[in-house]
C-alpha cells in the first residue's frame, strides 16, 4: 500500500512553533497535503504526551488515529532529543529521533529520561548525556524502538555537522552502530549527496519536514509501500523488500535549505564549496568563522564523485511547495489570504497538493487557474532558478525571473 508519511515535526510545546500544531489542525493539514501517515512529535513532553494519551485510538500495531477525528491519517510516536555533550575533546551536538512502537513503550521512556532532565522545558529536550548512551537507554526499554539520526549534514546539531558532529556513524555509535539503520537527510541535503558516501550504502535514507507550522508540514516525506502497521515500516527501513520498502522521496531543493553553502549572513558572505576551498573558511569582510554549510561538509566526507547517482537506491523527487507556488504567480506573500484562499480551492478540487505537485495532469489544473499550471510545469522539468542557503538564511527558488515577471506586471498596467 502507498502511503506517504512526514514523520519528524514538533509540536505547540516546542519553541518557535505554531500555537496551531495540535492533533486536529495537524489532521486537517495532513488532508490538505495528502499525508498518509504523521509523527506526533514531541512524545517526551509530559503534557504532550497526556494529549496523545487521551486523544489518540491505535488501530494496527503502532499506527493510531483521532478518537474524535474525521481525517484518515494515521499517527506514529516520535520524539526528537537533542544530545549535548563532550567526546573525544570536543563539545558534541546530536539531534536523534525516536519512533516508538507503543503508548506503554513511551510512558517507560518518559519515566527514565525524567531523571535526567526537565522534559518540560521544551518539546524536543536537551539532555546531557552521549548520543550512544541515549540509544542504549531506549532499546533496553524496546529493541522495537527506531532511532533516525536528524538532519544529519547540519553544522550545529547534527551526525556530522561540520561545527558538533562527527566524521562517520560508528565514531558516534560505537558498538551500537547495527542498530542505528537509517538517517534523516535535512532540508540543506538530498538522497544524492547522501550516496557519495560508502558507510551509509546499507542504510535507509528517509526525508521530513522538521515541521514548525501546518502549513509546512510535507515539505519533506518518504513514500512507502507498506501496510499500516509498525513492524511494516520497521521493515522497510531496516531490511527492504517488495512490499515493505521505500519508494522515493519528496525534497525540498537542498539548495533552498538554510544551511546548503557556507557563508556569514551578517556580512552576506556566501561561498560554494570550490570557493571555500580556495578562500577559507574565514570571512573576508569582518575575520570570523564562517559557518560552513552543508555542500562543503559532504565534499569533506564523500567518497564518490558529485555526480554519483546509485541506482539500486530508491530515486527521489524534488518539489517546491505548492503555496511557494501559487504566492509567486500572484506576485503576493505566501501568508497572504488571496494565497490562502486559491491553495485551498486547489487542493479541495484536486485531492491535496502531493497529487497537485505529482500527477495530476497539467491541462485539468490549467482550466482552474493557467498561471499555476505554468509554474508547476515548469517546476516538473526542473525550469527554475535557485539561490542556495547559507548561514541560516533560506536559500529563494524562483520558478519565474524577474524580466518575466516585470513583463507581466507591465502587461497588467495596460
Amino acid at each position: 500500500m502507498k502511503l506517504i508519511a512526514d514523520l519528524h515535526l514538533h509540536s505547540k510545546y516546542s519553541r518557535a512553533t505554531s500555537k496551531e500544531m495540535n492533533l486536529e489542525v495537524m489532521s486537517l493539514w495532513s488532508k490538505f497535503k495528502g499525508i498518509d501517515i504523521l509523527g506526533t512529535g514531541d512524545f517526551t513532553h509530559p503534557l504532550w504526551f497526556g494529549e496523545l494519551e487521551q486523544k489518540l485510538e491505535e488501530q494496527e500495531k503502532g499506527f493510531f488515529k483521532l478518537k474524535s477525528g474525521k481525517e484518515n491519517v494515521y499517527f506514529l510516536l516520535t520524539s526528537e532529543i537533542s544530545c549535548i555533550y563532550s567526546k573525544g575533546g570536543r563539545l558534541r551536538k546530536i539531534h536523534l529521533v525516536l519512533i516508538a512502537p507503543s503508548l506503554e513503550v513511551v510512558r517507560k521512556i518518559n519515566n527514565t529520561l525524567a531523571g535526567r532532565g526537565n522534559l518540560f522545558s521544551d518539546g524536543r529536550p536537551i539532555l546531557g548525556m552521549d548520543a550512544k548512551e541515549l540509544c542504549k537507554i531506549v532499546l533496553d526499554i524496546s529493541s522495537e524502538v527506531i532511532i533516525v539520526p536528524a538532519h544529519v549534514w547540519t553544522p550545529w546539531f547534527s551526525l556530522f555537522g561540520a561545527n558538533s558532529g562527527f566524521d562517520s556513524v560508528e565514531e558516534c555509535f560505537e558498538e551500537i552502530t547495527p542498530n542505528i539503520f537509517a538517517i534523516e537527510t535535512g532540508l540543506s541535503s538530498d538522497p544524492q549527496m547522501n550516496w557519495r558516501l560508502f558507510e551509509l550504502d546499507k542504510m535507509a535514507i528517509i526525508s521530513n519536514s522538521d515541521a514548525h507550522s501546518p502549513s509546512k508540514l510535507g515539505r519533506e516525506a518518504t513514500v512507502f509501500d507498506i501496510e499500516p502497521n509498525f513492524d511494516s515500516l520497521r521493515a522497510a527501513l531496516k531490511n527492504p523488500k517488495e512490499g515493505n520498502e521505500i519508494l522515493y522521496t519528496i525534497e525540498f531543493y537542498p539548495e533552498e535549505g538554510k544551511y546548503h553553502y557556507t557563508g556569514h549572513r551578517n556580512c552576506n558572505v556566501i561561498q560554494s564549496p570550490e570557493e571555500t576551498i580556495k578562500n577559507g573558511a574565514t570571512c573576508p569582510n569582518c575575520g570570523k568563522k564562517l559557518t560552513v554549510g552543508v555542500m562543503h561538509r559532504v565534499q569533506e566526507l564523500a567518497n564518490r564523485p558529485e555526480d554519483y547517482k546509485d541506482t539500486k537506491r530508491p530515486p527521489f523527487k524534488s518539489l517546491v511547495p505548492f503555496l511557494e507556488i501559487i504566492a509567486e504567480s500572484q506576485g503576493v506573500l505566501v501568508g497572504s489570504k488571496k494565497v490562502q484562499s486559491e491553495y485551498l480551492n486547489l487542493v479541495g478540487r484536486f485531492k491535496g497538493e502531493f497529487n497537485i505537485l505529482l500527477d495530476e495532469p497539467i491541462e485539468n489544473i490549467a482550466k482552474e487557474n493557467e498561471k499555476v499550471a505554468e509554474g508547476i510545469k515548469r517546476m516538473r522539468e526542473g525550469n527554475i532558478n535557485i539561490s542556495p542557503g547559507f548561514d541560516g538564511v533560506f536559500g529563494t527558488v524562483k520558478i519565474w525571473q524577474e524580466t518575466e515577471q516585470l513583463k507581466r506586471k507591465q502587461s497588467s498596467l495596460f
